[in-house]
């Protein structure tokens, strides 16, 4: 019964707000040449997936998406992982980073397009250093603020560098670190989407600003709704990863 109930709060705001939009539109309030109804968005998402330009392009964009996530969270969990267990590290790299991750990524675009070329070398770059940045200071956060009691009962029982750094650090730092792997899914399909606006043939962010240029709103709308329900999606994915994780790491440190 608690669960019905939270599914109704849940659909019950963007259900009221479909109604609203649909009403709108259909009494004229709406500009259908920039906002159109959500029935004319069915009839375009109907006919996108039939003739195959909605699941190709989006299939693209999430090939691009996971290879450089993927990589960006690789090397920000070890990276983050060292720089959190190492204040010399910390301090020599914490200046870099600080320099390095307010630039937007649309601004590492035509550099990577210039030494990667317009393939798909250079949109993977983007998305590895616009999903790398969450990961990287979630990490570090996540190791920083491992509880020092533990570290002390860990070297108390004699316990080597690894063992704590496997037993002890990850396992209390990974709630910090899902965290930042939730937001650089987020960030991965923002870099992705802006990636192909600006070079690339195919893919969603293709398809969107195509289909502006050809003034097609309806398309533009299902391309840019597509990309969030695929990020909810994912985002769900990962959190139920995470609680899988996290709970097998409870139990584990439980059981010793």
């Amino acid at each position: 019964m608690k669960k019905s109930i939270d599914i109704i709060l849940k659909i019950i705001a963007p259900v009221l707000l479909i109604i609203i939009w649909q009403v709108s539109g259909s009494l004229g309030v709406l500009n259908e040449h920039i906002l159109p109804a959500p029935s004319v968005l069915v009839q375009a998402f109907i006919k996108l997936i039939q003739n195959g330009k909605l699941i190709t392009n989006l299939l693209i964009s999430l090939s691009r998406v996971f290879k450089g996530y993927l990589l960006g969270a690789l090397i920000g969990i070890i990276l983050g992982t060292i720089m959190g267990i190492s204040r010399g590290i910390n301090r020599v790299l914490s200046s870099l980073v600080s320099i390095f991750r307010p630039i937007p990524m649309i601004a590492w675009i035509p550099l990577l397009i210039l030494g990667l070329g317009i393939g798909e070398e250079s949109k993977v770059a983007v998305i590895l250093i616009g999903s790398l940045w969450p990961v990287l200071l979630n990490t570090i956060s996540g190791i920083l603020s491992v509880d020092n009691k533990l570290l002390e009962v860990a070297k108390t029982l004699e316990k080597n560098k690894i063992n704590i750094l496997v037993n002890v650090i990850l396992p209390s730092a990974w709630p910090s670190i899902f965290t930042g792997l939730r937001l650089g899914i987020s960030t991965a399909w923002t870099c992705v989407v802006a990636a192909e606006m600006v070079a690339a043939s195919s893919g969603i962010g293709y398809m969107i600003t195509y289909a502006r240029e050809l003034s097609q709103p309806e398309v533009v709308l299902v391309g840019v709704f597509s990309i969030g329900f695929i990020g909810l999606i994912i985002d769900a994915l990962i959190g139920t990863l995470q609680k899988r994780i996290l709970r097998w790491s409870y139990i584990n440190n439980r059981d010793r």
